[in-house]
């Protein structure tokens, strides 16, 4: 069997591997506090023929050496982490952090998972939501003589009471920090878990230790670049086209030496 069919073969089914990602990304432009994959590649084992740096006679080393490649795979997606832009809302309960950081939110399995999406609202016990029902961690709490909730860019809570002219502190919103954010485990949701690869968080009061401030009445928009996408799908098409191509050239050779032999 021709050897290009697989090396082709391995070429098409990395091409369908990045065009999923481009369409993920590109169906997600709108998700708030979304960030954008990019495939990584690999190249396979190599047939060596002639080791490179081998001797050809006693005396002569081989400048170059003969190694057929077996082909590509994608090894991994990686996440990439970078700020979106911030879209003002006006609306009390959406916040934005600036810089690094995620929104901590206890999970029905009792784990924390990790969030930059900062959409929050309340629910029917006063308590500060995800638009999925997942409690902010530490929880803070809204009674219902709320009419005014301050959310400073250290995170802490304020209210102001009905009937009242000073203000009160009701709790507090840290941020966690990851040495590598790209080891986090992307969930769905908008969550993310924590593993091995990422470390373990770094909680601390926004704008300290590295982590971003908070900003209140705004939501990070997801950090997909429309254009970019756009090129990357044309690239991955022309380049799964060429791999089809060389399946259809490899055939024809082989169809010639059947019929002529």
């Amino acid at each position: 069997m021709h050897s290009a069919l697989w090396i082709s073969k391995t070429g098409l089914s990395a091409m369908d591997k990045q065009l999923s990602v481009v369409s993920n990304n590109l169906a997600n432009i709108s998700t708030v506090g979304f960030k954008k994959d990019r495939a990584v590649f690999e190249d396979l084992l190599y047939h060596t023929v002639r080791q490179p740096g081998g001797l050809s006679t006693q005396n002569n080393e081989l400048p170059s050496g003969l190694q057929i490649g077996a082909g590509v795979r994608v090894t991994a997606t990686q996440k990439d982490f970078s700020e979106g832009d911030y879209n003002i809302t006006d609306r009390q309960l959406d916040v934005a952090i600036q810089g690094d950081g995620f929104f901590q939110v206890l999970q029905p399995d009792g784990t924390i998972g990790y969030t930059r999406d900062g959409s929050f609202q309340l629910n029917s016990n006063g308590q500060i939501v995800t638009p999925n029902g997942l409690l902010l961690e530490p929880a803070v709490t809204i009674d219902p003589d709320v009419v005014e909730i301050t959310i400073g860019d250290d995170g802490v809570v304020s209210v102001l009471r009905a009937g009242q002219t000073d203000t009160e502190e009701v709790g507090a919103i840290n941020v966690a920090g990851f040495i590598n954010p790209a080891g986090l485990a992307a969930l769905g949701q908008n969550l993310f878990a924590e593993t091995n690869a990422s470390g373990a968080p770094i909680v601390g009061v926004p704008g300290e230790d590295s982590l971003g401030e908070l900003r209140q009445g705004m939501l990070e928009a997801s950090n997909v670049n429309s254009v970019e996408e756009l090129v990357n799908m044309i690239t991955t098409q022309r380049a799964y086209e060429m791999n089809s191509k060389v399946i259809s050239t490899a055939d024809s050779m082989l169809g010639f030496v059947t019929q002529q032999l």
